[in-house]
């Protein structure tokens, strides 16, 4: 009998996420590896029998581009154990659902359209998570970018915003192996058109010049030389960090990224491994509560 999704603690939610579009993770991380790179994937996780292990092993090293949903036990209200909390944070998730036996597809979906609260955190964080070296300048610079990307559409702007001049904006982040700061500013406001394309009907025109494109025909030429994808398909897979991961990937393919960078991000597609709390004692907190809870 072949497992369902909603089966096994963890499955797979696939465009153009409909119900049968979820399907369960039965192969570990190298069913992840071959499907779970598709745009616009995200993984659910469900921890109504408290988590374990193996499932957190195969959910810490998830390729990087396939967001994590995790759909919460049924007594996690009452949870005090620390090392639960650390479990959360050490594998990113992008939203936590409340417990439900099978958590609906169309909340799950809006969690994936859901725009960030701070998308300039979001993405610092994430490359970070994805090993991407960042001293705490740098980091500064890409938040500064990406934050300033809502409003400035030049380079000089930018730098003067940074009180650095073009060059010296232009050596820190080519000393540091990183594209050069006109892309990272270009992304920010493709990822804006992005989450604003996915949360909205609005059209591909409109959108384009509220974000200060000319016209829809410039910023969807600009879309596909940075990551490879048109604004129509970008609004089919929902999710923004799968189109970083595009972006990065393209860097690296013309030079973009320096050479140790782009052999680490390309031969290694899952994010930097660190120590999971202790799987045994998230589940007796699960346990424990659960013992509370029906007594």
């Amino acid at each position: 009998m072949i497992p369902s999704a909603n089966s096994t603690p963890l499955s797979i939610l696939r465009p153009p996420y409909q119900d049968h579009d979820r399907i369960p993770v039965t192969g570990g991380k190298q069913q992840l590896r071959e499907s779970g790179r598709r745009p616009g994937s995200v993984l659910v996780w469900n921890l109504r029998n408290g988590p374990n292990a193996q499932d957190g092993e195969i959910v810490r090293d998830r390729p990087g581009g396939l967001p994590l949903i995790v759909v919460l036990p049924e007594t996690t209200e009452k949870l005090g154990d620390a090392a639960f909390l650390r479990l959360l944070e050490s594998v990113r998730p992008l939203g936590l659902l409340p417990f439900q036996e099978d958590p609906a597809t169309q909340d799950l979906v809006a969690i994936l359209r859901q725009p960030p609260e701070d998308l300039a955190a979001e993405v610092t964080d994430y490359l970070v998570w994805r090993g991407i070296p960042l001293d705490r300048e740098t980091a500064r610079l890409i938040r500064k970018t990406i934050a300033l990307s809502a409003e400035l559409r030049s380079i000089s702007a930018l730098s003067r915003s940074l009180y650095l001049s073009r060059r010296a904006l232009g050596r820190r982040f080519l000393a540091r192996g990183l594209p050069v700061p006109s892309h990272w500013l270009q992304f920010g406001r493709l990822l804006r058109v992005a989450i604003r394309l996915q949360s909205s009907e609005d059209s591909v025109l409109s959108v384009g010049y509220d974000l200060g494109y000319p016209d829809g025909f410039s910023m969807s030429n600009q879309m596909v030389r940075l990551t490879g994808y048109r604004p129509v398909e970008v609004r089919q897979f929902l999710g923004w960090e799968w189109l970083l991961e595009a972006w990065m990937k393209r860097e690296a393919d013309t030079g973009g990224l320096a050479p140790d960078l782009t052999e680490e991000f390309l031969a290694n597609p899952a994010p930097r491994r660190q120590p999971l709390p202790s799987m045994r004692a998230v589940g007796r907190a699960v346990g424990d509560s659960e013992r509370k809870a029906v007594g």
